[in-house]
């Protein structure tokens, strides 16, 4: 069955998605990323996106048509990956945004690039956040200032996160929490 979500700001303001039904595949809702897109609206343009577990694509999507100057987005399952091509491809994007069929942690194993704003948006219950978390700032995928944003349960621990990270903001919506870091060096 095909979901839809729409792009709520940008370029691509009101164009609508599509997205399969998938286990653990949760789009981040539109009120959420309003406030999401709020704190980072000056931290977007002209970057380098990283949207790992990328579900739907909605992050990613909305990060793009607001400017940035790539966004890769990693997910594991097959038919969601045809999805996301299959909209890169819709909105003419498949020039900027680059789809990663793989499961996050091996990817984050692999060859490090550098980026300035990352959306780590795991599925629930798995305990994937802080390795997720730890293999970013250990492996040489942050920016120097990189802006990370992490949907959790709303009561998530983060004790095991990066010591060098700082909070600047948190927010929760029901059961999710949402919440906005930086990398300092």
């Amino acid at each position: 069955m095909k979901n839809k979500l729409r792009i709520i700001g940008g370029d691509w303001r009101s164009r609508q998605l599509s997205f399969v039904d998938a286990p653990g595949l949760r789009p981040t809702p539109a009120r959420v990323r309003e406030t999401v897109f709020n704190w980072l609206q000056y931290e977007i343009f002209g970057k380098q996106c990283l949207d790992l577990y990328a579900g739907s694509g909605a992050l990613g999507f909305e990060a793009a048509s607001r400017g940035a100057k790539s966004v890769v987005q990693v997910e594991s399952n097959a038919q969601a990956c045809r999805s996301l091509k299959d909209n890169a491809i819709a909105l003419s994007a498949d020039d900027r945004i680059k789809i990663v069929q793989s499961d996050v942690l091996r990817y984050l194993e692999g060859e490090a690039t550098a980026f300035d704003v990352v959306f780590l948006d795991p599925p629930f219950g798995l305990s994937l956040v802080i390795q997720t978390c730890r293999l970013l700032e250990g492996n040489g995928w942050l920016a120097k200032h990189a802006k990370i944003y992490v949907e959790t349960e709303r009561h998530f621990d983060f004790s095991g996160m990066p010591e060098n990270w700082r909070q600047l903001k948190s927010k929760s919506a029901g059961e999710v929490g949402y919440h906005l870091f930086e990398r300092i060096e």
